[in-house]
């Protein structure tokens, strides 16, 4: 069973992006075309916070809270050339901003629990050998005991 279910979009467009010799291209807020031939694998692509500084960063947080105790599966839409050239990384911190764990995810989806005393997470973006690709969305969907 399932429960809550989050789809993240790529909403700013420039912020936590990598933007060295990119072209990109908004077809919609679902449908990113991204290109760059020259980025080297292990780049983060863009990032996505739980909690942020509005004041330094001038963006609003783009995941949904979670916590230690609950399960969750992440799937990413993205099409990527070649195939298994992007992955995800997420990245969990305590209440003092000290990482408390991490987990990447190479396939295109994958079931995650994060640390007990995870108070915020960001998610990443990499690139694992791609050179184009239409970014979609990144759906975290909350896993119900009754599975």
């Amino acid at each position: 069973m399932t429960g809550e279910t989050w789809k993240i979009y790529w909403n700013e467009h420039a912020k936590d992006a990598y933007l060295y010799g990119t072209e990109m291209c908004f077809h919609a807020k679902d449908d990113i075309e991204f290109r760059n031939e020259l980025m080297p694998p292990g780049t983060v692509i863009k990032q996505w916070f739980s909690k942020v500084n509005y004041q330094a960063r001038r963006i609003e947080p783009a995941l949904p809270m979670i916590d230690g105790e609950g399960r969750y599966h992440i799937s990413l839409d993205a099409s990527a050339e070649p195939l298994d050239g992007l992955l995800l990384k997420l990245i969990f911190y305590d209440r003092y901003d000290m990482e408390a764990g991490s987990r990447i995810v190479r396939d295109k989806e994958a079931d995650f629990q994060c640390p007990l005393k995870t108070f915020s997470y960001e998610v990443q973006l990499i690139n694992a050998g791609a050179t184009q690709f239409h970014f979609h969305s990144i759906m975290i969907t909350e896993i119900t005991d009754g599975e």
